[in-house]
């Protein structure tokens, strides 16, 4: 009986990655939002340590992926990390495994409850077909953005918007001291002075408030949409803001139905592609319908980021 042959395609499409060695594959494995506990772990490396080099790999997107796996050893490897503990990641075009920071659980910058927010992507998103490209999501819990979330397909990032009590206030300043973006100051009376145009949705102010006299108006996430990075990278730009995260879902299956119908025909395209081809304005109703009391008014299209190219006129 002749053997069967190897799909590389659907072996791709669920995690396992062509090597250069004959046999061998990378295997790619499911970790949203960074974190695994201490006995995964532990259970993953006895399993790298069996069958592939003795190290693995941590990727840019918070994944682990064992090294020099031969194709033969497949369903040990499965068998051994136990499927319903560790899930093997997808590649190809799919949504991927969403990554994040570790939120407002434990980092006193932290507004929203990141890890949440991916796991609950990872559940009900993950390996969803788009019929064109990749599908990256990221969350970032405040606007410092360790995950950067600019360069996603759809990047979320944690924001509040304050509200003060000015009989609360006993004029202490702190507030004013901390905002670095100078979107507070004092006024005339001793009490601050909101410049909203600077605020960034830090929430500094409300953090450093001694008396409560601070605190937040509304929370959620600001979304920027049409980023990636590689050999044509593009930062995604401002679509909708504090949008709860009980609507993050829903939200990401809007833009990722548009993508698909959008994208229709055109091949291996990532989403920023087509939103500079569609016009953001196209994109910007479609969530407006769905999402009337969180999408900006107006957006720009991705910028794109000339990075490996020489400028017009210039020889590289």
């Amino acid at each position: 009986m002749a053997e069967p042959k190897i799909d590389l395609k659907n072996l791709k499409a669920g995690g396992f990655i062509k090597e250069r060695g004959k046999d061998l594959f990378t295997v790619r494995l499911r970790v949203p939002g960074g974190r695994m506990s201490v006995d995964r772990l532990s259970k993953i490396a006895a399993v790298a340590q069996k069958y592939g080099k003795g190290y693995v790999h941590l990727s840019v997107r918070q994944s682990i992926e064992l090294i020099n796996i031969n194709f033969a050893d497949f369903d040990a490897v499965v068998a051994e990390l136990g499927e319903e503990q560790q899930k093997v990641a997808s590649c190809g075009a799919r949504v991927r495994v969403p990554t994040a920071c570790g939120g407002c659980e434990y980092n006193p910058n932290g507004l929203v409850d990141t890890q949440k927010s991916a796991l609950e992507v990872d559940q009900k998103l993950f390996g969803t077909a788009t019929g064109h490209h990749k599908f990256k999501v990221g969350f970032a819990g405040c606007p410092f953005d360790c995950p950067k979330s600019a360069t996603n397909d759809v990047g979320f990032q944690g924001a509040v918007w304050p509200k003060l009590d000015s009989d609360g206030c006993i004029s202490c300043g702190l507030c004013a001291k901390s905002c670095a973006e100078g979107a507070l100051s004092m006024g005339a009376d001793n009490k601050p002075v909101f410049d909203a145009a600077k605020c960034i949705y830090c929430g500094d102010c409300i953090k450093v408030c001694p008396t409560g006299a601070w605190s937040a108006e509304k929370k959620g996430y600001t979304v920027r949409i049409g980023g990636k990075w590689g050999r044509r990278p593009l930062v995604g730009t401002l679509y909708a803001t504090f949008v709860p995260e009980e609507r993050v879902v829903d939200f990401i299956a809007a833009v990722l139905g548009w993508y698909q119908e959008k994208a229709e025909g055109a091949g291996r395209v990532r989403l920023g592609d087509i939103i500079i081809r569609e016009g953001w304005q196209s994109l910007l109703e479609r969530l407006r319908s769905e999402f009337p009391e969180y999408v900006v008014q107006e957006t720009i299209a991705p910028q794109v980021i000339q990075s490996q190219l020489p400028l017009p006129g210039q020889q590289p």
